[in-house]
């Protein structure tokens, strides 16, 4: 199946998976989407994830969903799309929109590579800005 943005997509199979209470959610891969998941597992927002090359095509991304203990209320409160393919949104290092004052991150694609907001500021590059996320 095509997808006109592979990247809502992951966003959207994941909060999907989030509010029907589920453990793990199955993700087609990408180069991008690796890259997002290791982010996401860095800030401590999954739990854990596999990338599986040998299903299908390109290869599958296994994530497990990480819920609070107590609550057990889902840890990515929010989760969304910021640059669309009709409308991107670019940002210098010295312009990238903190979000909630810090306390969430966002996904930048750079030309050093995908990174946070916070990663990008230290580096000082500017890029595309993918999503956000707290």
């Amino acid at each position: 199946m095509a997808f006109n943005d592979p990247i809502a997509d992951y966003l959207t199979r994941i909060r999907n998976a989030q509010k029907a209470g589920h453990r793990t959610v199955v993700i087609p891969a990408s180069k991008m989407k690796k890259k997002m998941t290791e982010i996401l597992y860095d800030q401590g927002y999954i739990l854990k994830y596999k990338f599986d090359d040998e299903a299908g095509k390109q290869g599958e991304i296994h994530i497990a969903l990480k819920y609070d203990k107590v609550t057990k209320q889902p840890v990515i409160r929010s989760l969304s799309r910021v640059s669309t393919p009709g409308m991107r949104r670019y940002a210098k290092a010295n312009s990238i929109p903190k979000v909630i004052n810090g306390l969430g991150i966002s996904i930048v694609s750079t030309s050093h590579g995908v990174m946070t907001d916070k990663q990008a500021r230290q580096e000082n590059v500017g890029g595309e800005i993918l999503c956000s996320i707290y």
